[in-house]
């Protein structure tokens, strides 16, 4: 059978300049030397200006550290850091860390965006690790201390970030999904602050538990917690907001993705002498089926809804949009393809975990986007771009094409296969390889 009409493959340009880091073909070998010695000096003056920036975090005016955290932000963003990050790693996480402890709400926003630009830069590995480790204990006593949109939102995507990268094993992506998931459903015995959280915040808590939910196996997971995390991610499809919806359909196609759920809940409470014959299923199997049955119900209404008076044209076309491919994926196992143009080399999506990170990788990174699907090496092999490369030799540190399908893997077939690969590419290149790690899921909502 064919895709269905509604099944669409998405294009877009990524417009950049790769003429602008070269010396014309035309230039005189003197004119040659002074590009270089100018682009040396450029240089020179853009690593001075950094470091002028992180000694300004040292000032007490939180308006002169807040010009300090934007300035850095975008350094990181226009190149790769890594000569200043090696000089640096430890006294800007450390200040950046500080800023969250004590400054503004715009304070924390910008230094959580620091901590998350610092983790992408440095790579997989034991700075990366360290990342994670000194901010997560930071950024869960900041979810308890407020609950404004911009600072919890940019404190989900940093802690989604650094896990992403620095979560070396399940336990500790099971425990930033926990810390994300209490950020809407506290513990009684938790110090979260017990608010009504903001439409904008719940959204961006799913996008970003979804972000880590791409490294899940869901083979490890319970039948409580599919169940919970569905019943939870349906409820939202019959509220008001509308990215409220889309990042709530999302998580839930990716979950059904991940999940198997069919096998695994016909296998949940099967033992060795049980009948698995069509009409004798056990009860998780017949609940997970009339929650997937509820979710198509609900998408299918969404993927047609009217617009009212007040209603954006653009924020229902996108719903439309979202939820046609929901339902595409639910009734015929159609998942939505998006193919980039990136400085001419094309980057493709096939799978929800695919389009979920890089959705919220190109979100993340914003005016950066471009710059590091050209040069940062993790993001080229979680993606599966391949630019083409300035000098060969750098392909000695890159993985193999096998590798990186099985870190992009979204059924994570290879979990154990994965973290192994990991730790021999930390061990073989010191904590500056590539890769992204499997990790478990635990919600105790």
């Amino acid at each position: 059978m064919g895709k269905r009409s509604s099944q669409r493959k998405n294009a877009a340009m990524m417009d950049s300049d790769d003429d602008n880091s070269s010396v014309s073909s035309t230039s005189t070998m003197r004119s040659d030397h002074i590009s270089v010695s100018v682009n040396e000096d450029m240089q020179v003056d853009k690593d001075s200006l950094l470091d002028q920036a992180v000694d300004a975090l040292y000032e007490k005016r939180g308006s002169t550290r807040e010009k300090a955290l934007s300035a850095i932000i975008d350094a990181f963003n226009s190149n790769m850091q890594h000569q200043f990050v090696e000089k640096k790693f430890a006294t800007l996480l450390h200040q950046c860390l500080i800023c969250i402890k004590k400054g503004s709400s715009k304070e924390i926003c910008l230094a959580s965006h620091v901590i998350g630009l610092l983790a992408l830069t440095v790579g997989c590995g034991d700075n990366a690790h360290e990342i994670l480790e000194e901010s997560l204990p930071v950024i869960s006593q900041a979810f308890k201390s407020g609950s404004e949109v911009s600072k919890t939102s940019a404190l989900l995507e940093c802690l989604a970030i650094i896990t992403f990268v620095g979560g070396s094993d399940p336990e500790q992506t099971e425990k930033s999904m926990q810390i994300m998931w209490q950020v809407v459903h506290p513990k009684q015995s938790s110090n979260v602050m017990a608010v009504k959280l903001s439409a904008a915040a719940i959204t961006n808590m799913v996008s970003a538990w979804s972000f880590l939910l791409t490294t899940v196996d869901g083979r490890n997971l319970n039948f409580k917690d599919w169940q919970e995390s569905i019943t939870y991610l349906s409820s939202l499809l019959d509220r008001d907001d509308r990215s409220m919806r889309i990042a709530a359909g999302e998580a839930l196609a990716l979950i059904f993705e991940i999940g198997s759920l069919e096998k695994f809940s016909a296998g949940a409470n099967t033992s060795s002498d049980a009948s698995t014959e069509e009409g004798n299923k056990p009860r998780e199997y017949v609940h997970i089926q009339g929650l997937k049955s509820k979710i198509i119900n609900q998408a299918r209404n969404l993927s047609a809804e009217a617009g009212g008076k007040s209603s954006a044209k653009k924020d229902l076309s996108n719903q439309r949009n979202t939820f046609r491919d929901i339902l595409d994926y639910f009734e015929d196992g159609y998942s939505p393809e998006i193919s980039l143009k990136i400085g001419g080399e094309s980057l493709h999506t096939s799978t929800w975990s695919q389009m979920i990170q890089l959705n919220f990788l190109k979100r993340f990174l914003g005016g950066g986007f471009i710059k590091h699907m050209q040069e940062n090496e993790l993001l080229q092999d979680v993606l599966g771009f391949n630019p083409k490369k300035k000098n060969p030799s750098d392909s000695e540190h890159r993985l193999s094409g096998g590798e990186k399908r099985m870190f992009r893997s979204p059924n994570s077939v290879q979990s154990k296969a994965r973290t192994q690969l990991l730790n021999k590419q930390r061990m073989l290149s010191e904590g500056k390889n590539i890769g992204r790690f499997a990790a478990n899921m635990g919600d105790d909502a």
